[in-house]
């Protein structure tokens, strides 16, 4: 993905490619205004790390924003929602020629903390302003706290 993601951007030539483990960048303090992740932090080996270092590497005053799959609070929606995921596997099957990406997909949105565990982690790591939005009725929740000193 890496891959796909350089050869789409090649032409802009004021970008930086670094590949790290979110729990230790390697990049100086106070760096950036934004940080940004979509659909990784989950993937992380640990959460408050990942979080800490996100806080660490942000500039004073910086935005931190978090697009992550969430916790369907609307129990119909959920219900509609966990039985097309079981589906999704058989699809990727069909489609792509592989199931166990899938099921890795399914089981890790399963297995993530929900949005108020995720906004009390973000607190824990001294972040401010803290506040989640949820999208598609919470399959998917906008997460945004501020580096204040």
């Amino acid at each position: 993905m890496i891959n796909k993601g350089k050869e789409k951007l090649k032409n802009y030539k004021n970008l930086n490619w670094i590949i790290a483990p979110a729990e230790k960048l390697p990049v100086k303090d106070n760096l950036f205004d934004f940080y940004t992740i979509s659909f990784g932090l989950r993937n992380t080996k640990n959460l408050k790390k990942s979080l800490a270092e996100a806080y660490r590497v942000l500039k004073p005053g910086g935005r931190f924003l978090c697009l992550e799959f969430s916790k369907i609070q609307n129990s119909n929606l959920n219900f509609m929602y966990k039985n097309y995921s079981k589906l999704i596997p058989s699809i990727g099957k069909l489609i792509v020629g592989e199931k166990q990406p899938y099921e890795y997909l399914i089981k890790s949105i399963e297995n993530f903390i929900n949005q108020d565990e995720l906004l009390d982690l973000m607190i824990s790591q001294n972040f401010e302003k803290c506040t989640y939005r949820n999208l598609s009725g919470g399959i998917v929740s906008l997460h945004s706290g501020w580096k204040i000193l």
